[in-house]
C-alpha cells in the first residue's frame, strides 16, 4: 500500500488538537486530479462540512491545471467527500459537539486515488501553542547538542 504525501495542513495542526482522524476519497474532476499531483493544493483556511447527510471540502483551493483548456475547473467550488454512511454520522456528531470542528490534515495518493485525512480537532488555546512551540523548540536544542556531541566524539 503505496502513500505519497502531496500537502500537509501545518496550520490546523498547529492551532487545533487532533483528536480522531478519518480517511475520505474525494470527488475531483480530471483538471483537479493533475493540479494535486502537481502539489496545486491549498488547505490552509478549508475546513469540513456535513450537510443533509453528505460531507464537503469547504474552501480548499486547487489551482487550474496549467495545461487545462476552457473545461478547466473552479479553484474553490466546494468538493464531495466520499465516506461511509457510519463515518459521515459519526463525523456529524464530533462536530455538534461545542468546540469541534472538522479540518481536513493532509492530502495524499493512495495507490493512484488522492485520499484527504479529516481531523476532528478541538481549538488550542494561547497557552497551548506557546507550550508546543517551547516544547519544539527545546527537543531542537536537543537534537543539535546530540549531534555536536556525536561530531565531537568521533
Amino acid at each position: 500500500m503505496e502513500e505519497r504525501v502531496i500537502v500537509t495542513n501545518r496550520a490546523a495542526l498547529h492551532d487545533y488538537h487532533i483528536l480522531d482522524r478519518y480517511e475520505a476519497g474525494i470527488a475531483l474532476t480530471g483538471t483537479e486530479v493533475k493540479s494535486i499531483r502537481n502539489g496545486q493544493i491549498q488547505l490552509r483556511d478549508s475546513y469540513v462540512a456535513v450537510r443533509d447527510g453528505e460531507a464537503w471540502l469547504m474552501n480548499a483551493h486547487i489551482s487550474p491545471y496549467a495545461h487545462g483548456n476552457r473545461l478547466n475547473h473552479e479553484p474553490l467550488r466546494t468538493r464531495k467527500l466520499l465516506l461511509h454512511r457510519h463515518e459521515i454520522e459519526r463525523l456529524a456528531k464530533a462536530a455538534n459537539i461545542r468546540g469541534m470542528t472538522l479540518v481536513p490534515t493532509r492530502v495524499y495518493l493512495k495507490n493512484g486515488r488522492v485520499k484527504l485525512e479529516i481531523g476532528v480537532a478541538r481549538g488550542k488555546k494561547m497557552h497551548d501553542k506557546r507550550e508546543t512551540e517551547m516544547r519544539r523548540t527545546i527537543e531542537r536544542e536537543t537534537r543539535a547538542q546530540l549531534k555536536q556531541r556525536r561530531s565531537k566524539v568521533e
